[in-house]
């Protein structure tokens, strides 16, 4: 992972810290350590320059249908920004309980104001999945302070109420680091609450794993998918057919299609 290390900008509140950095275009948000966690070119500041920023887009092979994403965790809004730019038809509620990463996801990564399509919200995560059931096509989950993961952001209730959040054929995601000790735990309540229903894809150094979990798989053979990658990388620059392949690598085609063939 790139360490930037001209330091821009330093919020500190009594129990986190927040920093920006920068070198050359790059910017970066740090949340009291050294690890980037979301990164931004300043000369293109709705593109994804993060590997797994651009495969927590891969929601959008799974459905054409996706019209509302429900979202924990905002760190530089890098897929937020994107969605709100890029897929006029969805409409988002972002849930972030840091004002502090609010504030800064304005001033210094170009957040925009809410609006009709947009609602980015200073709240509990877990709190916000209970009380909106079925509430998302998609839910999407990208919580990490300067510890890791909130052990709070990783129980079995947790991703049960992520799944009751979720409409009846909607999709889970949550990015998740493939070197963490208890990375096996959190992979077996996933499937536990989606009914095995899960795929995961790394997506490259230094070792973010996007799992998907499905509700309620809709019908797709391989012939699909790879006519939707093909399609979608006309309109958005990321590559949706490398990141297919990193699916079937990471999943065997037998499982992933009997998958997301089933009822």
């Amino acid at each position: 992972m790139r360490i930037f290390n001209r330091k821009i900008h330093k919020s500190v509140a009594e129990t986190s810290v927040v920093e920006v950095t920068e070198v050359g275009n790059m910017r970066a948000l740090h949340l009291g350590s050294v690890t980037i966690q979301s990164g931004m070119n300043v000369r293109d500041p709705f593109a994804l320059e993060l590997n797994y920023s651009r495969g927590i887009m891969c929601f959008l092979l799974f459905s054409s249908k996706i019209k509302s994403v429900l979202t924990v965790g905002l760190g530089g809004a890098s897929v937020t920004k994107y969605i709100n730019k890029y897929c006029p038809d969805v409409s988002q509620v972002v849930v972030e309980i840091n004002a502090q990463v609010i504030a800064i996801a304005k001033s210094h990564f170009y957040l925009p104001e809410n609006d009709d399509k947009l609602d980015v919200m200073q709240s509990d995560g877990v709190q916000h999945l209970l009380d909106n059931r079925a509430s998302a096509d998609c839910v999407m989950i990208d919580v990490f302070d300067a510890h890791g993961i909130p052990p709070n952001c990783c129980t079995q209730d947790f991703f049960d109420s992520c799944f009751s959040a979720l409409k009846n054929d909607g999709i889970f995601l949550i990015n998740l680091w493939g070197s963490d000790k208890n990375f096996d735990i959190y992979l077996q309540r996933i499937e536990q609450t989606f009914s095995r229903r899960v795929l995961i894809m790394p997506t490259g150094k230094p070792g973010n794993i996007i799992v998907f979990g499905f509700k309620n798989p809709t019908k797709l053979t391989e012939k699909k998918l790879r006519e939707r990658a093909k399609e979608l990388e006309k309109d958005h620059k990321i590559e949706f057919t490398e990141f297919l392949d990193k699916l079937h690598a990471h999943n065997g085609y037998a499982a992933m299609y009997n998958l997301l063939e089933s009822q």
